[in-house]
């Protein structure tokens, strides 16, 4: 895969995860978020198997042959990350939410060099650095000294724990090579929706929902849950969990920039950060970077 392409891919991830963010505030306020969660990889499913036989042709039985390192992923990625930042969202402020998960990069990166052995050269250390600085201008708009002022409340943790799962997520979405990257996404939501089941059905779901709730669960389906996963899983077994760790920073930078269209004002501080997070962002995915080891220590 071309270098481009694959920059393209983490580039275009993140931006439909922060539209998550923004039609997610609509719809958590009428469904829990194990409804939210059940309700969006439900419809991705329809489009993702379409897909993965378009675009892939996959060899099914293969595919199944994998189910218990996809059940794995599932849990990871389909369920627990996604339910932990809907609960993570009920108690804690988007502020306090968005710095906890900008430490992701880094925990995915130290867990890349303790677990797949890979390596960060001096500058893809100081783009990781430097796009984290750029990350807590745009959150904190300048002010850099109120991370230490933040009270960590019930949210928060939840907020870490998610960022926690998603790092192992990434991770073990290395070890997937054998598989086509839509048809494992497919088959993971499949096998998280029947994990859900129980937990959907007994949790009281109303179906009388609001206009804005139906068209941000159909954003979140399609984009964040398809176009994102798909983008994702293809590009980190090109570059690696550390390289593409990086990318989700971007993630708040756009989440700035959809609110700016949406009439939210946008500072100066945040403007700079957000060309912080980029530069940080060049630095790290320079080709000399990451080296990694395949194998998985014990």
């Amino acid at each position: 895969m071309k270098q481009y392409k694959v920059l393209s891919f983490l580039v275009l991830a993140n931006l439909f995860w922060a539209g998550n963010y923004v039609f997610g505030k609509y719809v958590v306020a009428e469904m829990t978020p194990v409804q939210m969660t059940f309700i969006r990889w439900l419809i991705a499913v329809l489009f993702l198997f379409p897909l993965a036989q378009w675009l892939e042709k996959p060899d099914w039985r293969n595919v199944w042959r994998e189910w218990k390192m996809l059940l794995l992923l599932s849990i990871l990625g389909i369920i627990g990350y996604n339910v932990l930042l809907y609960e993570a969202l009920r108690f804690t402020s988007s502020l306090n939410a968005a710095l906890v998960n900008s430490i992701n990069p880094a925990m995915i990166a130290l867990l890349a060099m303790w677990l797949l052995k890979e390596r960060l050269s001096v500058v893809n250390g100081i783009g990781l650095a430097v796009s984290l600085v750029g990350v807590l201008l745009v959150l904190t708009r300048g002010h850099l000294l109120q991370i230490f002022q933040i009270h960590y409340n019930q949210g928060d943790l939840l907020m870490l724990l998610a960022i926690t799962v998603w790092s192992f997520y990434t991770l073990a979405g290395k070890k997937m090579k054998n598989v086509p990257p839509v048809a494992a996404t497919a088959v993971s939501a499949l096998l998280g929706l029947a994990v859900l089941l129980p937990f959907f059905l007994t949790s009281g779901f109303s179906y009388r929902l609001s206009s804005s709730a139906v068209i941000g669960i159909l954003y979140i389906a399609i984009f964040p849950s398809v176009c994102s996963f798909v983008f994702w899983n293809s590009a980190i077994r090109v570059i690696g969990a550390s390289r593409a760790g990086i990318f989700l920073n971007l993630l708040t930078v756009f989440t700035a920039l959809l609110s700016l269209l949406l009439g939210h004002p946008i500072t100066v501080p945040q403007i700079t950060g957000g060309v912080l997070v980029i530069f940080g962002v060049y630095l790290t995915n320079k080709k000399s970077g990451v080296q990694s080891v395949t194998k998985m220590s014990a």
